[in-house]
């Protein structure tokens, strides 16, 4: 899951100003983690508590963590805001209600689904409800039970064959495209449909961790959203983060984001890199 937040911190300042190449700064001054983090940290805060998984513990993580971060970089989307924030504009008498949402957010902010379970069919049905609790259309519920998918596939040493072959068969994501290819096409897309398979062919390019992040983002479009999903993949199978680049994000998360990543550790086969210990 650091390497979700890693993903995302990276590609925040590029998700306005979009770079068509691989050759860029990783870190700059301006980069900050944003909401795809945050919700991140939420959903695995649920899962570390709830055994049940319930859907009122899960929107009290996720509402909790949006009162406590209320402006991340580039702020919530639109509808996702009025949910965290204003339900009773969505019509519900101040209730809040899934708002039928394909939106790229549901993928980002699953990752530690793809830790937290033994089994592949777990980790996809609690993936489903992480989704489901604000994007409950079809193809945000897929989005994010693809995404863990491949993160428990990856961490259980499976191929990156096997995992597009799991993937593509599955849920149907064309992933037999080339980052050169998608880069001089590609545009803005929140969707999961434009997202998550672009995404993923980050990680199939890539030889290592660094170089999936760097191609994630090269693609342009929602470069930060990309880079957290493509890097929550890739820390899982490559099971090796850059010294450089653990300490670097180790000082800017929050003491809140620590806690809960090394309450995973604890917990799961997860494990953060020695350098940090």
């Amino acid at each position: 899951m650091l390497g979700a937040i890693i993903g995302d911190t990276v590609g925040s300042v590029y998700e306005f100003n979009n770079i068509k190449t691989t050759d860029f700064q990783l870190f700059s001054p301006r980069n900050n983690y944003t909401d795809d983090s945050i919700m991140t940290m939420a959903v695995a805060e649920w899962l570390l508590n709830d055994p049940q998984h319930g859907m009122d513990t899960l929107e009290a993580s996720m509402v909790g963590f949006a009162q406590k971060y209320p402006c991340p970089m580039g702020g919530y989307g639109g509808g996702f805001h009025r949910w965290l924030f204003m339900p009773k504009s969505l019509g519900f008498g101040g209730e809040r209600h899934p708002y039928n949402s394909w939106g790229n957010g549901a993928a980002m902010r699953c990752s530690a689904c793809g830790w937290m379970f033994d089994t592949l069919e777990e980790t996809e049905r609690v993936a489903g409800l992480s989704a489901a609790i604000t994007h409950n259309h079809p193809e945000g519920i897929k989005g994010a039970q693809s995404t863990a998918a491949a993160i428990f596939l990856a961490r259980n040493g499976k191929s990156k064959e096997e995992i597009r072959n799991y993937i593509s068969t599955k849920y149907g994501y064309n992933l037999n495209r080339t980052c050169n290819e998608i880069r001089p096409v590609y545009d803005w897309d929140s969707s999961c449909q434009g997202t998550v398979p672009e995404a993923m062919l980050a990680f199939f390019d890539s030889t290592d961790f660094e170089s999936a992040i760097r191609l994630a983002v090269s693609l342009g479009g929602d470069s930060d959203t990309l880079a957290c999903i493509t890097g929550g993949i890739a820390e899982a199978f490559y099971k090796a983060i850059p010294d450089d680049i653990a300490v670097k994000i180790w000082g800017l998360i929050s003491e809140d984001f620590k806690e809960i990543l090394r309450k995973i550790e604890a917990q799961t086969s997860y494990r953060l890199p020695n350098i940090l210990e």
